[in-house]
């Protein structure tokens, strides 16, 4: 049986906790910014937790994650 191929533009945004759930970054903080408040934007500087309803596929593209 031919090896699995990991999704490389999940890979490159995902990443695995010690616990085992998956860590990503927060969308909108690329562009337009201006009419965004600073609070908002502070606070997408945190990374967050992929919920649990995507969690199966993301395995599924990411088979050797550790």
């Amino acid at each position: 049986m031919p090896k699995m191929k990991t999704n490389r533009s999940a890979a490159k945004r995902f990443k695995m906790t010690g616990t085992g759930k998956l860590k990503r970054n927060k969308a909108n903080k690329n562009h337009i910014l201006t009419k965004k408040t600073t609070k908002r934007k502070r606070n997408l500087r945190k990374s967050a937790i992929t919920d649990e309803s995507n969690v199966k596929n993301m395995k599924k593209i990411l088979p050797y994650m550790k």
